[in-house]
């Protein structure tokens, strides 16, 4: 069963960063996240009909510094941040989302068992340059 799960085409997780348009700021919090995806799948081995439930049992984020941080939730859209990071530095990085999934199979109707092992799916990365913030004194009208 662990053979025809690592054969099933699965998908990379898309990965969201906030501030979005490719530029966040050194020492502050940039947001993370991606959508939870669950999928079912149905197979043929030795003529008997196997279903498999595919779920999500970890994400592995890649900050594009060297840092990296491994979680079991997909993150979450602004304000509820979940999955950050800061740069330290400015710069141009490539961060990255990977996703491992592990799968349920039953035969026939069966009950649902556990596949051995799981498969973990790099993602693409995007672009993010860290940049710093400048201050500028704004003067107000007498």
């Amino acid at each position: 069963m662990a053979t025809a799960f690592r054969r099933i085409p699965l998908p990379p997780s898309t990965l969201s960063v906030q501030p979005p348009g490719g530029k966040t700021l050194v020492n502050f919090d940039t947001n993370f996240f991606t959508h939870e995806q669950t999928l079912d799948r149905t197979v043929r081995l030795l003529g008997q009909r196997v279903d498999l439930r595919i779920r999500v049992d970890s994400y592995t984020w890649r900050f594009g510094d060297g840092d990296s941080l491994r979680t079991d939730e997909p993150g979450a859209p602004y304000p509820r941040l979940s999955i950050t990071h800061s740069y330290l530095r400015t710069g141009r990085y490539a961060p990255a989302v990977d996703t491992t999934w592990v799968a349920d199979y039953r035969v026939g109707g069966q009950g649902w068992k556990p596949v051995p092992g799981s498969v973990t799916i790099p993602g693409g990365s995007v672009a993010l340059r860290a940049i710093e913030a400048r201050p500028t004194l704004v003067g107000y009208g007498s």
